[in-house]
Parts: structure tokens; sequence; C-alpha cells
């Protein structure tokens, strides 16, 4: 099976000597078995919980199970064994100097991290592992991604068959991870709401809309936003304000973590669909800023993602903020510069500050604090 490298394996090393758990979390199919298994699978023992067997092995008897499974192991899917954790715990207390006892994975965010916060806060070091970064993929399809989609099985492949591989994806994510994490109620309506988001991917979230459109509470449309960032289908990026307490205030806009997910649910098959279609900006967008979002969630910097927005329309895609400085990001398909693209950003840069256009032009120095790159070269580097 070909291994595509990923650029989290050193900070996921440099965890595994400083904590005694690691908790590995992100998408389903995103990579963390195989990433886990390639790089550490000669020093870990692997036990999946999405096989029964080790479940019912655990449940029958815990002592045993942890006596067997006492060090250096990977609890795959760990959330569907939720005492396994206060195990854990007890196991990690009686040596808290040996790091690197186990790796914990799990699909979903709030299920993992409840039963982290309750049993193994102070002991564990969590990481997440998104798709394939741009620069963790073969030069033949990186320019493909952003409608094709960064899963590492769908371009180990070469993309073949990857409507029919993402309409699996969905029933799968439909059937399993939805009914785990929440009771939905009608997954005909919530299926509705997931098409809907992706027609409306970059733009700023309107929980009344949706809820007028499928006839459900503004409280129940909230309830299933919540499910889908759980669950790593879509992530909210807040407004940028001095005033921080303002940014949890105003709506946020609405990106998916995989923009080949939003190609599947909004029929867009083929590059000439892409290109000609209404979807062009919004989808490109999306893909550019998550590729950022993977960067710094792979290296686990402290950072804060946001976008800026005036009620006179005046909008900058992207703010990196990391306290001492901000990066601001214009994202535009276009291959044509024009000084208008970055005349946001301007009013917004401050003493160390950077502006950055990425697109699919030259590389211009525009101002003496914004440049122009093509964005797969950026993205790259």
């Amino acid at each position: 099976m070909i291994y595509f490298e990923r650029k989290i394996e050193p900070l996921l090393r440099e965890y595994l000597t400083a904590f005694s758990v690691v908790g590995l979390t992100g998408p389903r199919q995103s990579g963390k078995s195989t990433l886990l298994l390639e790089s550490l699978g000669k020093e870990y023992r692997y036990v999946s919980f999405d096989d029964q067997q080790n479940i019912d092995m655990f449940y029958s008897d815990p002592k045993w199970f942890m006596n067997k499974f006492d060090n250096k192991v990977i609890f795959d899917e760990a959330q569907k064994v939720p005492e396994l954790f206060d195990a854990i715990k007890l196991e990690v207390d009686k040596d808290r100097d040996n790091y690197g006892k186990y790796i914990v994975t799990g699909s979903s965010q709030f299920s993992l991290v409840d039963e982290i916060t309750e049993s193994l806060a102070g002991r564990i070091g969590l990481l997440t592992l998104l798709p394939l970064q741009i620069n963790e993929m073969p030069n033949e399809y990186r320019g493909d991604a952003v409608f094709r989609g960064s899963y590492p099985e769908l371009v180990r492949k070469g993309y073949v068959q990857s409507d029919a591989w993402y309409a699996s994806y969905m029933t799968t994510y439909l059937e399993r991870d939805v009914r785990s994490l929440a009771n939905i109620g009608d997954i005909r309506d919530f299926t509705r709401l997931i098409k809907m988001l992706a027609a409306n991917c970059s733009q700023q979230l309107n929980l009344s809309r949706y809820a007028a459109d499928l006839g459900v509470a503004v409280s129940t449309i909230k309830r299933w936003v919540s499910v889908l960032e759980a669950s790593y289908i879509i992530f909210l990026l807040p407004p940028y304000f001095k005033n921080y307490g303002k940014r949890i205030v105003k709506s946020p806009k609405v990106y998916f973590y995989d923009t080949g997910l939003v190609a599947h649910l909004t029929r867009i098959t083929s590059r000439d669909l892409f290109e000609n279609g209404p979807m062009l900006g919004s989808l490109f967008e999306n893909y550019v800023l998550c590729e950022l979002l993977k960067k710094e969630i792979h290296q686990n910097r402290h950072s804060e993602l946001c976008y800026y927005r005036t009620n006179h329309g005046a909008e900058v895609d992207l703010i990196i903020d990391r306290v001492q400085s901000k990066e601001l990001y214009e994202i535009k398909y276009t291959s044509s510069y024009k000084l208008k693209m970055i005349k946001h950003m301007e009013p917004l840069l401050e003493e160390g500050d950077k502006g950055y256009l990425l697109y699919n032009g030259q590389p211009i120095d525009c101002k003496e604090q914004i440049q122009a790159f093509p964005y797969q070269n950026y993205l790259v580097a």
C-alpha cells in the first residue's frame, strides 16, 4: 500500500516523549490508523474498537484486558469504550514517568474530549490529523484536489470512483457517527442541512434561514451544526474584532474540512463544472483556507483563525492571529492581479504583520507588507 508521509509525524514523536497518553482525533478516513501503524507499528501494539471482539474482550474482564495491553498500545476508536479511559488513568498513575505508554484515537471531537476531560486531564497530549495537506500529495493530483478532495484513500486510488466513495462515506457517517453522537431525529432533514451548507460554503452562517427552509427550530439547527463540527465535517470561522468578546457574538462563516465532499454534495464532478460553475470562488476559498488551517493544526500552532468584514463591505478572507503579529490573506481564483484585491488588508496591517494574496498568478511584491503568490507555491512551501 502506498503511504503518504504526514507532516504531523515529528510532532507526534515529540508528544510521545512528553505525555503518558497521546490522543489523536480527526475525521473518519483522514489516515489516523495508517499514520500510527506505518510510523509506530513496530513499536506499538494495535487494538481497534471497530472490532466488536475487542469491545467484548474489554468488558468481559477489564483488569485482564489492561494487563494484556499494559504498555505501548494504540487504542483505535477509543470513544466506543468509555470505561477504557478510567482504566488507562489507573495504569498511567502507577507509572507516571513512562511517557508514550498509550495512544488513543477517535473520529469525534466531543466524545473523545469529554472522556479525556473527565479521566485523563493532565496526562494526555491532544493532536488532530486532517486529510492530506497539498504538500503530502503526489504532484499530479494537487491541481484537482480542490474539487476531488484530499482523503488519503481517494488520492491513493487516483480518484477512481470518487463519487461512489463519497456516497459511501456519507452513508457510513450518517448511520454510524451521527447516531452515536446525538439523537438527530429526522435524518433526511439533517442530510438536507449538510447539502445546504455545502452550497453555501465560505458564507456567513444564517441559522434562521436554514431553520425556516427546513421547517425546524433554530435551536435544532444550532445543535445539528454542533454535531457536524464534532464529527469533523464542517468548521466555523469567527469574525475578527479588536475586542475579543465580540468574536463570539457576530455570525461565523462556515467551511468544510474537505472540499471534495462539497463538490460531491453539489454535483461538481469535473474540472469543467468546477471552473464554469457558480461555486468556483467559494469552493476555491474553502480549499485554500482549509489548507492553511491544516498547516496550523498539524504543527499545533496556538493561533486563532478569523475573518474580517465590516458593514460597509470591506472584507479580508482570513486573519491568522498569533497574538504578537497577524497574517492576513485574500484568496482569489483569478490569475490577474488587481490593486483592489489587497485594499482591505492595508488598514488592518500593523508593525510586524504580513499580508498575502493567494491566487493563480505570478509572484508580486504588492506593497511593503503585502505579497502575492501562486497558491500552490505558497501552500507547498
